[in-house]
């Protein structure tokens, strides 16, 4: 166990996704016990533990790495009656096993200063970003929720973004398109430019004549944020936060109202635990 809990220190200090699987119950014959563990590494790769071998582990790893993509748990129940003998697992067994990613968070990566930025900056710390803020100008006591003020960056070299990274550009169109240079491409989940739809065009423009292809461009949300008819600042910031919770859930940006309408006269549906248990065959 002492080695179980070190290597989850180990994974969570460097920040890396990564599952753990937990074999909850067994029925039959069945190589792993109850209680065993397994860790599987971003990659799928098998970094502490065994839960059995053969085609059980290459079941559990394939919707690991699922779950490291959605974020949410799985509880699987294998069944071994087609498992080939001498794969690590006796053939008839039964085996339950639940899945948990565990994800760092993502983050938020703020490239400019003023009061949008500021308001961003704690948004961002309440729906649990990571705040990066980047801008030689930004005054570090008005970005306390802030993981980390970047101040000496003038060539945005510091810049590091990966397929868990949101951004958003508002320099005051100082320096957005040496900004959207370094961010475009490089997989970012969302990226945002705050500025009008003229300045917009103008940007776009200039980075096309400088080779940045129309494929690029569309990676941008800009003009930034949500339709709420935002004024303020304030107003602003939360209009882009929601667009970036969309962006990260998946979602609509519709009214619930719409989408989950109240039927009076519908009867309630009961839920049945069972349906949620997904029945995995082995891959073998």
């Amino acid at each position: 166990m002492r080695e179980f809990l070190d290597k989850l220190q180990e994974l969570i200090k460097k920040e890396e996704k990564f599952c753990v699987a937990t074999v909850v119950r067994t029925i039959g014959s069945t190589s792993a016990k109850a209680g065993s563990k397994m860790i599987i590494g971003k990659k799928g790769e098998v970094l502490y533990g065994w839960i059995g071998g053969g085609c059980a582990e290459s079941s559990v790893i394939d919707e690991a790495l699922k779950a490291m993509k959605d974020g949410e748990t799985r509880f699987l129940n294998l069944s071994m009656e087609d498992e080939i003998t001498g794969t690590g697992m006796p053939c008839g067994g039964k085996m339950d096993v639940y899945i948990e990613p565990y994800l760092p968070n993502p983050k938020l990566l703020i490239l400019g200063h003023g009061r949008i930025a500021e308001t961003l900056c704690k948004l961002g710390k309440l729906m649990g970003f990571d705040v990066i803020v980047n801008d030689s100008l930004a005054d570090e006591s008005k970005f306390l929720d802030a993981k980390e003020v970047i101040k000496d960056d003038l060539n945005y070299d510091k810049i590091k973004v990966d397929e868990d990274t949101y951004v958003v550009i508002l320099t005051m169109h100082k320096n957005d398109d040496k900004i959207l240079k370094k961010v475009l491409g490089k997989g970012a989940k969302y990226i945002a430019l705050v500025a009008s739809k003229n300045r917009t065009k103008i940007i776009f423009k200039y980075l096309l004549e400088d080779g940045i292809s129309e494929e690029m461009l569309r990676e941008v949300n800009a003009p930034a944020g949500l339709d709420l008819e935002a004024k303020t600042p304030e107003e602003i910031a939360l209009s882009i936060m929601a667009e970036i919770i969309m962006k990260r859930r998946g979602g609509t940006g519709r009214p619930l109202m719409e989408i989950k309408k109240v039927n009076l006269k519908e009867e309630e549906k009961e839920v049945n635990l069972k349906e949620k248990v997904e029945v995995v065959g082995l891959r073998c």
